[in-house]
């Protein structure tokens, strides 16, 4: 009887645990929530974490004045927003309204959320500004003090000293803000930019990094070009399988894809067992992972 007894507990240990196993799988809102606010605003960090995100994904810039702006962009983008004066930025225009050439308070006066994004129909719009990363930081906390932050230091060689600093400049720059919030532990980095990365290793060695690996990029290739390890892997979701992923972690490694929206390769990289998924619908993976 005791036998039963005990082989019945191990069942339904191990069916607890499978019903609980996509709970496991952090859900970062990338941009905020891109596809429901306009993106990297306050706004839209306000409401990725009211969904119940783990982990805000975020993008970064440098003003003229040395300000850490949050945006995906180290200029203003056409495609979603607009001058002080309402008016729409040209294609002439394009690349011409560069942070690393305005002080923040110039850059703050931009529409970045008005205007209708052109690949995301559901957003919903209204006026808001490009943030600093205090800002962020300031707001996110006060709602939840135990958020996470994926910060993304976008830089490329061609950038630097023309929209970007150098990277162990940009690197500083964007530590003594996360220094001075004490968040470090909260926090990891992550850039495309090899460069960046150790610069990181060099300036902070313990802080969590992510290497970030584009669709026409090779796992293997990046992880080999850099002269440390990472603590995770952040690649294109269609460059993923369940082996891959399997054996990366196996390694050592967290993996968490980008950008899933689908909630068809949601369940497809849910079935993978990654660590964590970045998404512009987190109110829809969440839906997922708690079905």
């Amino acid at each position: 009887m005791n036998n039963v007894k005990n082989v019945f507990c191990v069942l339904v240990l191990l069916f607890t645990m499978s019903c609980n196993t996509n709970t496991t799988i952090g859900v970062q809102g990338h941009r905020g929530c891109r596809g429901l606010l306009p993106e990297n605003s306050l706004p839209a960090f306000e409401k990725a974490v009211a969904l119940g995100v783990n982990t805000l994904e975020l993008d970064l810039a440098i003003s003229k004045d040395k300000q850490v702006v949050v945006s995906h962009e180290p200029f203003m983008s056409r495609f979603y927003c607009l001058k002080p004066n309402g008016e729409e930025i040209s294609i002439n225009q394009d690349l011409t309204f560069n942070f690393y050439e305005m002080d923040y308070d110039s850059i703050k006066l931009f529409d970045c959320g008005t205007k209708q994004h052109p690949r995301f129909s559901q957003q919903k719009n209204m006026k808001t500004h490009k943030p600093l990363l205090s800002e962020v930081f300031k707001l996110s906390d006060a709602l939840n003090s135990e958020i996470r932050y994926n910060i993304e230091i976008k830089a490329k060689p061609e950038y630097d000293n023309i929209y970007t600093p150098e990277p162990k400049e940009y690197v500083a720059l964007v530590l003594k803000v996360i220094d001075e919030y004490n968040i470090g532990e909260r926090c990891n980095l992550q850039s495309f930019d090899i460069r960046i990365l150790e610069e990181i290793k060099r300036q902070a060695p313990s802080m969590t990094q992510a290497l970030l690996v584009d669709e026409n990029e090779v796992i293997a290739d990046k992880l080999n070009a850099l002269s440390f390890k990472p603590e995770i892997i952040s690649p294109y979701f269609q460059l993923l399988t369940k082996d891959v992923v399997a054996q990366y972690q196996k390694e050592g490694y967290s993996i968490i894809p980008w950008t899933v929206n689908e909630k068809e390769d949601m369940h497809t990289v849910i079935s993978y067992g990654v660590n964590s998924i970045i998404t512009d619908y987190p109110d829809v993976l969440i839906g997922i992972l708690n079905d």
